[in-house]
């Protein structure tokens, strides 16, 4: 369980690294216009327009894969055995203690007639 937990982490913080890269690498909505006088849009390694909608794409898989890691790693997280929180928590319990067991008193004894 703790493998897959890590390995859960591992991929969920990748995924989160990625998916801020890649929104970082994204063009805003006021940078069409800029596109359009001739800042060099058309000469990527994509064309005019294909980098948007591959990085669209790619950032809405990586998205969905964070989402999914997210509840991955919730379900992990609250199925976990519960583990003993001091030493005192895993010591075994011990019997209360009993009470001694009164004596009998014999038939000729005087202890019957002492006031309580």
């Amino acid at each position: 369980m703790d493998f897959l937990y890590s390995t859960a982490l591992t991929v969920h913080l990748l995924v989160g690294a990625a998916l801020i890269g890649l929104v970082l690498l994204q063009h805003g909505k006021g940078a069409d216009m800029g596109a359009a006088f001739g800042s060099g849009a058309s000469g990527s390694l994509f064309g005019a327009s294909g980098s948007a909608n591959f990085l669209s794409r790619v950032t809405a898989v990586l998205a969905a894969v964070f989402f999914l890691t997210s509840l991955g790693l919730t379900y992990l997280a609250t199925t976990k055995p519960k583990a003993a929180a001091s030493v005192m928590d895993r010591a075994a319990p011990t019997p209360a203690p009993t009470a001694p067991a009164v004596p009998s008193v014999p038939d000729g004894s005087k202890a019957k007639d002492v006031p309580k």
